[in-house]
């Protein structure tokens, strides 16, 4: 894919992802449905925490793309690949596949009825479907350094641990579970829980990184690129 279309698909990822988040910005001070409460505000939501990600992410890409020729190579681009491999990529899969997984097992598990009368379908969409063909759209458009495996996980594995205790921490301090589906797990049951998560995400990593290989195959064998 040439340089300009590259650019031009960054470009419109991170504006998409930058309108959306002024979108869910833009509900602060409103009537607040069941479902929703107010502690924590979106940040106690993955989903929210994945549009401003993916929103850095692409933002990253795009003040990438204004370099050229070694510059190429810069700390930017090292961060840039980090970025998405470590994290863009299988947080935001595991955001796509667990929501309508469960969706369509219970949506009141997960995403109760009365959220639609507070966020209109293309919302839910924007945050719960899209990621994934744009995801895959970067897979296609640019190849990405991945780092040494034991420090990828090393750094999802700390991530999956703040957030959980973010989580656990808003549920001490008010009493509810940010997702309704937590409340029917006893407390093994939710150490179990919270292990699978993180195993789904480590499999959505190697996931990341094989496809980038494949699709890639010509072009990483003139990378310099970290031993695996």
């Amino acid at each position: 894919m040439t340089s300009t279309l590259r650019r031009v698909y960054h470009v419109a990822a991170f504006s998409w992802y930058a309108f959306v988040v002024k979108c869910l910005i833009a509900k602060e001070g409103e009537e607040l449905p069941p479902g929703i409460f107010l502690y924590g505000g979106p940040w106690k939501y993955l989903t929210f925490l994945n549009l401003l990600l993916q929103m850095s992410f692409f933002g990253l890409a795009a003040l990438n793309d204004l370099q050229a020729g070694k510059k190429s190579e810069s700390t930017l681009k090292r961060c840039k690949d980090l970025l998405f491999s470590v994290f863009a990529f299988p947080v935001g899969m595991f955001v796509v596949l667990l929501f309508w997984t469960i969706f369509a097992y219970d949506r009141e598990l997960v995403y109760p009825a009365t959220i639609d009368t507070f966020f209109p379908p293309w919302i839910n969409h924007a945050m719960h479907t899209f990621v994934l063909p744009v995801l895959l759209g970067e897979v296609l458009v640019q190849p990405h350094i991945y780092p040494q495996t034991k420090y990828a996980l090393a750094a999802l594995g700390g991530v999956g641990s703040a957030y959980l205790f973010w989580i656990v921490w808003v549920y001490l301090s008010v009493g509810i579970w940010v997702y309704p589906l937590l409340a029917y797990f006893s407390t093994a049951g939710l150490v179990g829980f919270f292990f699978f998560n993180m195993s789904v995400v480590v499999f959505l990593y190697v996931l990341g990184d094989k496809l980038n290989s494949r699709v890639w195959r010509k072009d990483m064998n003139q990378m310099t690129t970290t031993a695996k």
